[in-house]
This record gives C-alpha cells, sequence and structure tokens, in this order.
C-alpha cells in the first residue's frame, strides 16, 4: 500500500517535530517534580509557568487562570460538574450536540437533582442565542455551548451567547476543543468563563489539556490530594506533556491565520469535487460557518461505516464521525439533531484535514471516493 492519506485530524493530529524536540529534555534531564523546592524541580515549575504563558496568549487570559488537566474531557467534567458543585444553582443549560465529555457529566447531574435544558439547533447545527437567553432562571448555574462542532464542523455563536451570559450573570462554558489552535479565541472579548482544550488536536501530545477559568469563577475540584494546579486539579503535573502543549499553543499562535487559510481552500477543493461528482451526495453543517479543516458530507446508499472501511483498504483514514463514539454503531446523533433522516445520518462520513494535507492527497482522496462510492452502489440492488 502507498502511504496512508490522513484525513482524520478531528480525532488526533500528528505532534509538531518542534514540539517532540522542546518536550524530551523533561523526560531524560528536567525530570524533577515541579512542587520540589530544589533545582530540578524548579526547572520542571519553569517549564509549567512558560506554557502557562503560552497558552495565556492564545486564548488572551491571565496564565494564573490556565489549569493543566489530562485533557478535553477533564477539563469538561471540572467545568460542568465543577461550576455546578460549587453551589450557585441548580439548572445547568446546553445543547443537544455536545461532545459526550459534557452531555454525559450533565446526565450525572441530573441523578444528583439538578435541571438540565438541552437546547435544539437548526438545520445547520447552530444554537439561538435566543433561545439561550429564553432558558436562563434564577436557577441557572452554568451554560455550557461548545465553540465548533466535532462531527459536522459548525462554529457556534460563542460571543452572542458569552454576551446573553454575562448580561444575565451566568458562567458561560465553552468546549474549544475542535476550535482551539485552528482560529482564534478570545475569552475576554467573548465573555467566557471557562474555556477547554486539548493540545493533541492542534498538534500537540495526547493526554494534556487545560480548564481556562476566570478567577472570579468558583469551582469544586474533581480531584484531590496535593493541592496541585491552585488546589482545582491535584497530582503532580505531567511536566513534558505540558511543555508541549505550550509550544504548540506557541507555535499556532504564529502559524494558524496562513494555515487555516491553505487548509480551508484545500477543504473547499475537496468538497467541490465531491458534490460535483457524485450524485446523492449532500454537506452536512454550516456552509460558510464551520472549522477549516471538517467536511462532512452524506452519501445516499452507502453506509457511512461500511465507506470508511473501504476508503481504509485504499490508504485513505477517514471516519464516521466523533472518533469517541465510532464503535456504537448508532447513527451520529448531531445529525439526527439537525433534522437529518436517520438513513442519511447513516450514510455519513467525516474527512477532517490538517498540516499534513496536500493537494495530491485532495486529488487523490476525491477520486478514489468517487470509484468506491460508485462500487458500493453498483453492489446496492435498491440504488
Amino acid at each position: 500500500m502507498d502511504e496512508l492519506i490522513y484525513l482524520d485530524n478531528a480525532a488526533s493530529t500528528p505532534v509538531d517535530p518542534r514540539v517532540v524536540t522542546a518536550m524530551l529534555p523533561y523526560f531524560t534531564r528536567h525530570y524533577g517534580n515541579p512542587s520540589a523546592i530544589h533545582p530540578m524541580g524548579r526547572r520542571a515549575d519553569e517549564a509549567l509557568e512558560t506554557a502557562r504563558e503560552q497558552v495565556a496568549a492564545l486564548i488572551n487570559c491571565q496564565p494564573e487562570e490556565v489549569i493543566f488537566t489530562s485533557g478535553g474531557t477533564e477539563s469538561d467534567n471540572l467545568a460542568i460538574s465543577g461550576a455546578a458543585m460549587a453551589g450557585r444553582g441548580r439548572h445547568i443549560i446546553t445543547s443537544e450536540i455536545e461532545h459526550h465529555a459534557v452531555l454525559l457529566a450533565c446526565h450525572a447531574l441530573e441523578k444528583k437533582g439538578f435541571e438540565v435544558t438541552y437546547l435544539p439547533v437548526d438545520s445547520f447545527g447552530q444554537v439561538s442565542p435566543k433561545d439561550v437567553e429564553a432558558a436562563i432562571t434564577p436557577q441557572t448555574a452554568l451554560v455550557s455551548i461548545m465553540a465548533a462542532n466535532n462531527v459536522i464542523g459548525t462554529l457556534q455563536p460563542v460571543a452572542e451567547i458569552g454576551a446573553v451570559c454575562r448580561r444575565q450573570g451566568v458562567i458561560f462554558h465553552t468546549d474549544a476543543v475542535q476550535m482551539a489552535g485552528h482560529l482564534p479565541l478570545d475569552v475576554k472579548r467573548d465573555n467566557i468563563d471557562l474555556l477547554s482544550l486539548s493540545a493533541h488536536k492542534f498538534n500537540g501530545p495526547k493526554g494534556v489539556g487545560i480548564l481556562y477559568a476566570k478567577g472570579d469563577v468558583p469551582l469544586a475540584p474533581l480531584i484531590l490530594g496535593g493541592g496541585q494546579e491552585s488546589g482545582l486539579r491535584s497530582g503532580t503535573e505531567n511536566v513534558p506533556g505540558i511543555a508541549g502543549l505550550g509550544l504548540a499553543a506557541g507555535i499556532a499562535a504564529l502559524e494558524m491565520q496562513e494555515e487555516a487559510g491553505r487548509v480551508s481552500s484545500l477543504r473547499k477543493k475537496l468538497a467541490e469535487a465531491i458534490l460535483g461528482s457524485i450524485s446523492g451526495s449532500r454537506l452536512n453543517g454550516h456552509p460558510q460557518k464551520r472549522l477549516p479543516g471538517n467536511l462532512n458530507i452524506s452519501f445516499e446508499g452507502v453506509e457511512g461505516e461500511y465507506l470508511s472501511k473501504e476508503l481504509a483498504k485504499q490508504g485513505i483514514c477517514v471516519s464516521t464521525g466523533s472518533a469517541c463514539s465510532s464503535a456504537s454503531h448508532e447513527a451520529p446523533y448531531v445529525l439526527l439533531a439537525t433534522g437529518l433522516e436517520r438513513d442519511l445520518a447513516n450514510c455519513s462520513i467525516r474527512l477532517s484535514l490538517g498540516k499534513m494535507t496536500t493537494p495530491e492527497h485532495i486529488q487523490k482522496t476525491a477520486d478514489t471516493l468517487s470509484a468506491v462510492v460508485s462500487q458500493i452502489r453498483r453492489q446496492t440492488p435498491v440504488w
């Protein structure tokens, strides 16, 4: 098989070689515990503080507002459960299309007596700020709406929702795992109180992320122990991973605009090639307000999981939606929430481009996809 074409960057990205280089010393030379007061500990702690500054610059916050975690899931859990258990109210507002890290945290709170409102989305997958405002009650402790959807790539009107929450005095959390490092984020401009991101979504290492927590936002910790991360996330910090996260954030801040333009251009070419040559294909998500590299398409009469397996045989790596739920064999709930019929939702795949994607990859993918879809349809009597 020729070199693999990797179009599953929404699931995970390759670590930038510069990031790998920055991480290596903290495995073998500067391996001290950052809580220690001796020189080895100080060097490790300096790496944490440098990374805090790099992340803070990426999202426009203060370094001390950056809490290091094990990744997006923990950050979402800490934001949802931490804000709820801090004792402000018994009502949470979120949307039907959030990542499972948010939805399941909300389900757990319902079992503890909290009320959760799950807002609908329109046919493009967007939440209405007016719906958010209408759902807020005196008991509302938190609103959690993701910045960009992991399945269909739709961007949410985060600034408008943030403004609504700020006027109403309600804490606003956004899961920015898919958006961070790819499009600009500004927690001050958009009135964001809590924000989650994960390093491996923007060419950093797996197993490390952050929760931005505005200084005056009350949070109850989920992990208790030595009181690291201002008492909000105990446990010895993953120094190599955090150093990698910091540099990945710094690289993204410098290269994001140019890279987003390049990837967006490739995505548009791929979309035009697929939609223009394969009958019965349709784009899912917002046509313009979407992540630069996300392309979710349904193909009538072609089951998405089967199509992804056939493409894998040709060396093309895609997914059927969220990598976290790909083994469930269920229609993507995000697509169903947009009003897409179940049969068509089951006939969708997600192609997500990244730093390693080239024009040659786009052309080969379009040609291969057209051939594979035609072959599957020829084998399908109904089609």
